[in-house]
């Protein structure tokens, strides 16, 4: 799986699980005020990710995070380490 069909299944999560509008999601967009999720909406970003990417997000990958582009960055870099 490329960087970019992973950038774009993630998009596509956000937009059809969350109703994240296409036009907010930005790679230097600020990730939690663009997504303006709730605590539960998180957890469940979580175990969509987990399932659809096979990888293991923990509290570690998210206080570095930022903006899309680090969500990116950090999902890229778990599914290389498989």
């Amino acid at each position: 799986m490329s960087n970019t069909d992973i950038k774009q299944k993630i998009n596509d999560i956000l937009i059809e699980e969350f109703e994240v509008d296409e036009e907010v999601i930005q790679p230097g967009a600020p990730l939690k005020e663009s997504l303006d999720l709730d605590s539960l909406d998180y957890v469940d970003l979580v175990v969509l990710i987990e399932s659809n990417f096979g990888v293991k997000l923990g509290e570690a990958d998210f206080s570095g995070m930022t903006t899309f582009q680090d969500f990116y960055n950090v999902i890229e870099t778990k599914i290389a380490a498989k």
